[in-house]
């Protein structure tokens, strides 16, 4: 049975389906157009996330059901524009969750004249088949040995709910990091783009060093630069600690020399270093695009240490693909390269063979001025997806993998998905 009455919270990830069944995408947020008469504020529509990940944005007009775990439109027939918020309206999930409201309701005299939170709206349905916000859920301050508890009022008793009142700065994201728990990177990054900038900032605050790190990683250059450039100087030279020392380098080529010295001095040696070295090079050559940290082994290591090696969770797939053998020491820039060692051998090996046995020195590395199209040759040729970078005294300083390379092939805007029309069939 379709529901009148749904908390918005409720709504996040359901699924949306035309008329015929056929899946659209997945709900991601609920637009509301707050107005300054203290009427109650009326759903524009939603936020739909495509397949293709693009969000659009599907007015409640077309929407003839909401039941559990399903949201049906009266036509397969929607908008591939991207979402555009616009004046007066707020993202009920992004913007109005978390945010600091008063409740004055005689029935609550403990909530009055103090700053209590919203966690959830209840929107309904009127006899007009508009949708109205009817009643706010909000929480106060958790008291020592105490559950916080969650009371529902109606909209005409909370005030604070101004688009100028929202976007002012030091609202809570407790809902919104509870949304990207478990997600990837790319996808936390993702969304964290279409979030407006004072919620992006505010998450990105909130993000511990590591997943800051990972996120940022996943951004456009332009936005990596902004959002560096919100954080307090020693909390970017941190996040920039534990970025890939490759990343970190990219990032820091986008800045100024003043702004790139001062984020490198702050910045611990031993993470600085390398990053320093990889600044030398152009972006644009093996020696901009490689990383400095493969997993390099010596002669004497044994194939089950090897793989035990390349089982690192935080090694990419590319990077996992092989490991290279030197003589010590290991660090780059190492001492001689011997060569390099493809998984595949090494899953054919007996666990106590050592790698020096098995060492394919045949495979041409790379030199760090090589240019990006010749390291796409080198690619090509070889079928590889991760390759060593030498220099002339035979040192193994890092290794480009096919990733980094795609990332430079592709245009700058290869996130954002093209605009093929302004509308189609879904089931087309």
């Amino acid at each position: 049975m379709a529901a009148t009455r749904v908390y918005v919270a409720r709504l996040s990830g359901l699924v949306v389906l035309g008329p015929d069944g056929e899946s659209i995408g997945r709900i991601r947020d609920v637009v509301v157009a707050i107005r300054y008469d203290r009427q109650q504020p009326r759903v524009h529509g939603l936020v739909v996330e495509l397949p293709t990940r693009r969000r659009i944005f599907v007015p409640m007009l077309r929407v003839t059901g909401v039941e559990p775990g399903v949201v049906t439109l009266n036509t397969g027939t929607v908008s591939l524009r991207r979402f555009a918020q616009r004046a007066g309206e707020l993202l009920a999930l992004a913007q109005i969750v978390d945010s600091a409201v008063r409740v004055d309701d005689p029935d609550l005299p403990d909530l009055a004249d103090v700053d209590v939170f919203v966690v959830d709206l209840a929107i309904e349905q009127s006899r007009t088949r508009d949708w109205l916000v009817a009643r706010i859920a909000v929480r106060g301050h958790r008291r020592i040995g105490r559950r916080r508890t969650v009371h529902v009022v109606d909209w005409s008793r909370v005030s604070g709910l101004t688009p100028y009142e929202v976007g002012r700065p030091g609202q809570d994201v407790t809902q919104l990091l509870a949304q990207f728990e478990g997600m990837r990177a790319p996808d936390v990054a993702h969304l964290l783009r279409e979030l407006p900038e004072k919620r992006r900032i505010e998450v990105a605050e909130a993000l511990d060093d590591e997943r800051l790190a990972d996120v940022v990683q996943e951004l456009p250059d332009d936005d990596q630069v902004d959002l560096l450039g919100h954080l307090e100087v020693g909390r970017a030279a941190d996040v920039l600690e534990a970025m890939d020392p490759d990343d970190a380098a990219d990032l820091l080529g986008e800045l100024s020399t003043g702004e790139r010295e001062s984020l490198l001095a702050l910045m611990d040696p031993e993470e600085s270093e390398p990053v320093r070295r990889l600044l030398e090079h152009s972006p644009d050559t093996a020696g901009g695009l490689m990383t400095p940290k493969p997993v390099v082994l010596t002669p004497a290591t044994t194939v089950a240490e090897a793989l035990a090696r390349v089982r690192n969770p935080d090694l990419t797939p590319a990077l996992a693909s092989m490991v290279f053998v030197v003589r010590p020491p290991t660090a780059t820039p190492t001492g001689r390269y011997l060569g390099c060692v493809h998984i595949q051998q090494l899953l054919r090996e007996p666990p106590a063979h050592l790698v020096g046995g098995i060492v394919d020195s045949d495979l041409s590395p790379l030199r760090p001025e090589l240019p990006l199209a010749a390291v796409t040759r080198y690619f090509a040729t070889y079928n590889l997806v991760c390759g060593p970078v030498v220099d002339a005294e035979n040192h193994l300083l890092g290794a480009v993998s096919v990733d980094d390379v795609l990332d430079h092939l592709l245009p700058e805007d290869w996130r954002d998905e093209e605009q093929p029309h302004a509308e189609v069939r879904i089931d087309d």
